[in-house]
């Protein structure tokens, strides 16, 4: 484990020298009257591409972005036997109409089903958690905010750019997980899949006052690059804004498009 961790730290390191280019994206979210920003990092050049050094920096709830973490460690610390295992619902009835079923881990995921998540975090437990935040290098690592709920607006914070390092370690594989959980958590990360590029993402919503918290992050492997990308976008939660979560991901694709990826 010590040898893991200095391993991981060293990447920290590698990536706190890459190159940062600045770049104002602040009209693609002014057109949806939203406030946020646009995060990128190119594989190939090992070069960030940024809307706002500060903002990449400030660190935030992960909200749902956390399930990818999660379903990582779900699999590994056997909470989940594979992404096939289904989980009874409880009957209790939820916001989203999707969530009101029986779901395994491939729809919980794609669904984002907090519900589904809050009892894989029951079977993995406190200390699980604390030592694979610890050795991914995962945010601020605080659950204190409860078994449940840590990740959800509470006690657990994250940056763009630690979200970045974590999907360019996901992607590498040099996270302390086996092969077969790499393959499952990035199968089901799948969201687009063409002949000319495969996109691995996920969503999130922190809803917790004064304000909505939305992400889209993931990333894009075409024939002769991998881009990772982060998108933050940020609402009053008394504002009315029926499109934000769509919002998230459209903001995302014009900004990609614009810079000609993939």
């Amino acid at each position: 484990m010590k040898k893991l961790l200095a391993f991981i730290f060293s990447l920290g390191v590698l990536f706190d020298i890459s190159a940062q280019k600045v770049q104002d994206f602040s009209s693609y979210f002014k057109e949806k009257d939203l406030e946020g920003g646009f995060f990128m990092y190119n594989y190939q050049k090992k070069e960030y591409l940024v809307s706002d050094k500060g903002e990449f920096l400030k660190a935030t709830s992960p909200a749902s972005t956390f399930k990818i973490l999660n379903s990582l460690i779900a699999l590994e610390t056997g909470a989940i036997k594979d992404e096939n295992e289904i989980i009874k619902w409880d009957g209790q009835e939820r916001s989203q109409s999707a969530w009101n079923a029986d779901h395994d881990l491939k729809n919980a995921y794609k669904n984002s089903t907090v519900w589904f998540y809050q009892e894989l975090a029951r079977r993995i437990g406190e200390d699980k958690y604390r030592k694979y935040l610890k050795a991914c290098n995962y945010g601020n690592q605080d659950i204190s905010g409860g078994l449940t709920t840590f990740w959800l607006g509470s006690s657990m914070l994250i940056s763009p750019k630690n979200q970045l390092e974590f999907l360019v370690k996901l992607h590498e594989e040099k996270l302390p997980f086996s092969k077969r959980t790499f393959d499952i958590v990035k199968k089901i990360m799948i969201r687009e899949q063409t002949p000319e590029y495969l996109l691995r993402a996920k969503t999130g919503w922190s809803n917790f006052p004064p304000t909505d918290i939305g992400w889209f992050i993931g990333y894009i492997e075409a024939k002769s690059n991998t881009y990772f990308f982060v998108t933050r976008v940020y609402k009053p939660v008394d504002k009315k804004l029926p499109s934000f979560g769509a919002d998230r991901v459209e903001i995302t694709n014009t900004i990609l498009k614009a810079l000609h990826i993939p």
